[in-house]
């Protein structure tokens, strides 16, 4: 759904003026408006209609997520309906046609509503729905930036990223145009949100937007060549699933030249779907790889902590803890040994929350080997047998294939 003009439906809580709209003619001099109602443009106004619509769906028996605010949930009678916010747009989620109506009815009522119909395209975001299950990507969004960049009919590449490159600051010459470098790595980062498998490379570029060169700029261009293979790809979320948690951990130890620090990677599994996923550089420098990866399990345990919260506000139940695979013998080794020995004195205390995890049963530990683990595509460039059997894991799928305008010549 979406609500039409949504910031003028709310009340200001405090006196705003604003000079006269041009056109308006006058008698006395220095005159102003003293508003009566939100408008577009106010700095208060995307605030004041937020708190307008969550006011409305309080009222009704909503509830609001303390894990996502922008999540309202509400059940009566084994009745479940699920409600997300994004601005003025609107998701609606329900077993109960009659529930779904009713909030129709209800927000129609209060504001004016679109009723867009079955979930198809959202924030550039292509859904399609069937009885084998959801899957979501973001094909016209790709096709739009390959466009911009007249990448429509450039040769393919296999990998996002050359392997074993590594990017710096200083090599190359600068550009003309420093903003269009800016430009084509802010889209590719919203890309990420169906694609996880340029999530890493687009995390190492993002890196350089403030002094980047002609080498950044090829870098960022062979991942336009890799996107133009299947600019359709994107997550699958098969119907006929389990409900439990299985979590890929893995860090690469000291991998940033300049920094010296790790790059965490985490992929996080419902069943066979993948619903969260990150790769990041760690913000302090880890004197072993075994610190390194116990600092990628901490904050793998923060982000199962947050899920666990949000999969209880919709009313999903774990039956068991989740299952954390990580290829670092010594890092399960400090997670599971309360004992502070010299190997441990210099970790923060705010990593020992995997710890406190572990004894509580959310997580469970088990070893698995690299070849095994999923997140290692989160953390380095892989080579293209490796990097494939990555994405074939993750559990992608491109519903646009064969590819647009047919297929290109590979190159490594």
């Amino acid at each position: 759904m979406d609500i039409s003009n949504a910031f003028l439906h709310r009340d200001l809580d405090e006196e705003v003026f604003m000079v006269l709209p041009p056109g308006f003619q006058s008698d006395r001099p220095n005159q102003v408006c003293k508003l009566t109602r939100s408008l577009y443009g106010l700095k208060q106004a995307s605030r004041q209609w937020n708190a307008k619509l969550t006011s409305a769906l309080l009222s009704v028996g909503f509830r609001q997520s303390n894990a996502d605010p922008s999540l309202f949930t509400r059940d009566s009678n084994d009745k479940f309906i699920a409600l997300l916010v994004y601005v003025n747009d609107i998701l609606v989620a329900s077993g109960n046609m009659t529930l779904i109506q009713g909030l129709k009815d209800m927000l129609n009522t209060a504001f004016k509503i679109k009723d867009l119909g079955v979930v198809s395209y959202f924030l550039g975001i292509e859904a399609k729905l069937s009885s084998d299950g959801l899957n979501l990507c973001q094909r016209k969004y790709a096709l739009e930036i390959l466009s911009d960049a007249g990448f429509l009919e450039c040769k393919l590449a296999r990998t996002p990223m050359v392997p074993g490159s590594v990017l710096t600051r200083g090599v190359g010459t600068p550009l003309e145009d420093p903003g269009c470098y800016r430009r084509l790595v802010g889209r590719l980062l919203y890309l990420t949100a169906t694609r996880p498998d340029i999530a890493y490379v687009v995390h190492h570029l993002s890196q350089f937007v403030s002094s980047h060169t002609d080498v950044h700029m090829v870098a960022a261009h062979r991942v336009l060549r890799y996107i133009k293979g299947s600019p359709g790809q994107g997550l699958f979320y098969p119907a006929a699933t389990t409900l439990s948690l299985k979590v890929f951990s893995d860090s690469d130890w000291a991998s940033c030249p300049e920094t010296r620090r790790s790059i965490t990677g985490f992929c996080i599994f419902l069943g066979a779907s993948l619903i969260s996923w990150r790769s990041k550089k760690q913000p302090i420098v880890s004197r072993s790889s075994s610190e390194a990866e116990y600092r990628a399990l901490a904050t793998t345990a923060c982000e199962l902590q947050w899920l666990h919260t949000l999969l209880h506000d919709l009313h999903v139940l774990m039956s068991g803890p989740a299952i954390v695979f990580c290829n670092n013998k010594s890092a399960i080794a400090i997670s599971e040994n309360f004992v502070f020995h010299e190997r441990t004195k210099h970790i923060e205390i705010d990593c020992h929350v995997v710890r406190e995890r572990v004894a509580q049963g959310l997580i469970k530990l088990l070893s698995v080997s690299s070849l095994n683990q999923i997140a290692d595509g989160l953390t380095k460039p892989l080579s293209a047998p490796l990097f494939h059997g990555f994405v074939s894991k993750l559990g992608v799928q491109d519903l646009h294939n064969p590819t647009y305008r047919g297929g290109g010549v590979l190159e490594e």
